[in-house]
């Protein structure tokens, strides 16, 4: 990324945004390729142009720069690695035509009853889809339904970014159950593995210093 990105780069990106919030997607594309090119190291254009080309139904064209933003940030941008993982999924034929785009919708959905159900019917037809077991278990309140979700997620085939929120919802679970130790083994894991992306792996570290610090508070109470 570059240390400064000109403002040009930064107006056409905030123009083409506002296009596609307004559902004009060409607009939208067009805007934010000249803020690609006025900005080559940024990797912001490209992934809002992946996520315009999606909303737009031109799955190929998304997954392309999806690919080119990971390239650009191997250790994870925004949903980036999660948005690629169910796309190259579609494009092989394991998920259906729209599925991408559909699930990348699921976030719009204001009822959580109406969400929980749309989740729970993907879980039981696509099992082994991991994000969708990270998002299915934010909606339960029930922790053994929640930690089943977790760990039917953990078992499923997930990006880097999935897994991470995976670990680190299990390991507030596990905490939030008064199971310190385990917590603290999944988060510890997670901090150090080099596969996980920058911003779950800043979570783990934070979530290891307050359970420290806790655990201090505690121990001197």
């Amino acid at each position: 990324m570059p240390d400064t990105v000109p403002e040009t780069a930064r107006k056409l990106h905030e123009q083409g945004r506002a296009a596609g919030a307004r559902g004009h997607f060409d607009e939208a594309i067009a805007l934010l390729d000249q803020a690609r090119a006025a900005a080559p190291g940024w990797p912001y254009p490209l992934y809002d142009m992946a996520f315009s080309y999606l909303l737009a139904d031109r799955p190929a064209d998304a997954a392309q720069l999806y690919a080119e933003v990971d390239r650009m940030a191997p250790r994870g941008f925004f949903t980036c690695k999660t948005s690629l993982h169910t796309l190259r999924l579609e494009l092989a034929g394991e998920l259906p035509p729209g599925f991408s785009r559909s699930f990348a919708t699921l976030e719009w959905m204001q009822d959580p009853a109406a969400k929980k159900a749309v989740l729970t019917g993907i879980t039981e037809e696509f099992p082994a889809f991991g994000p969708a077991w990270k998002e299915l278990s934010m909606l339960l309140n029930d922790p053994d339904e929640r930690l089943r979700a977790l760990d039917r997620g953990l078992a499923a085939d997930a990006d880097a970014e999935t897994r991470g929120m995976l670990v680190l919802n299990k390991a507030d679970l596990f905490a939030a159950r008064g199971e310190q130790d385990e917590a603290v083994r999944l988060l510890r894991g997670l901090a150090s593995d080099p596969e996980a992306t920058v911003a779950t792996a800043a979570f783990a570290q934070e979530s290891l210093a307050r359970l420290t610090q806790e655990s201090s508070q505690e121990s001197t109470a």
